[in-house]
């Protein structure tokens, strides 16, 4: 899938939101490891994360190419600063209707819309994918990105009390949500 598109930021820079490029690996690879060790909200620690450069560039290739998945990268003054993708939950009939969502962005841009524009992007690409439903998990304690998810339309349907075991916390409750596409 194919994207490009250029948005403001609250702080009068812009942001440049793109496919990632074989070119791109090493750069997602760095940002996914530095968000990760920013917050105990996302999925991994950065020990945890094995990926090289030329995974991410081979991962990166093959969202771009294909039909119904994608990862947007989010550019400020050329350098990438977050990620969000949209990939197909299954491939089976009773599945292929569904699929998940996921967004991070570097601690140092946090407040500018770049989430948003990047959550607000991948619902634009689910939807051209002609997926039904988009999903996401996210910590019952991140209250700025519920708040964000929701604003956008998406809605609860479930947690999971013990979704994430923490090194930090202990059990962090997730949330399950949903937004109906068509």
């Amino acid at each position: 899938m194919k994207y490009n598109r250029t948005v403001p930021l609250k702080d009068g820079r812009t942001c440049v939101l793109r496919n990632g490029t074989a070119a791109d690996g090493q750069a997602l690879l760095d940002v996914f490891i530095l968000t990760h060790a920013q917050t105990d909200y996302l999925t991994s620690y950065p020990d945890e994360i094995s990926y090289t450069a030329e995974q991410e560039a081979e991962f990166l290739r093959q969202k771009t190419e294909s039909a119904d998945e994608i990862e947007i990268l989010a550019e400020v003054n050329g350098m990438v600063v977050g990620s969000a993708g949209v990939h197909c939950i299954a491939r089976m009939d009773k599945l292929r209707h569904r699929a998940g969502f996921g967004v991070s962005v570097d601690r140092a841009y946090w407040g500018l819309g770049i989430g948003r524009a990047l959550t607000e992007s991948c619902i634009e690409c689910a939807k051209a994918a002609g997926y039904a439903q988009l999903e996401l998990e996210a910590v019952a304690d991140n209250e700025k990105a519920l708040a964000l998810y929701k604003s956008v339309g998406f809605t609860e349907y479930g947690r999971n009390p013990k979704g994430f075991r923490s090194r930090v916390s202990g059990w962090q409750p997730l949330v399950l949500m949903r937004l109906e596409l068509n």
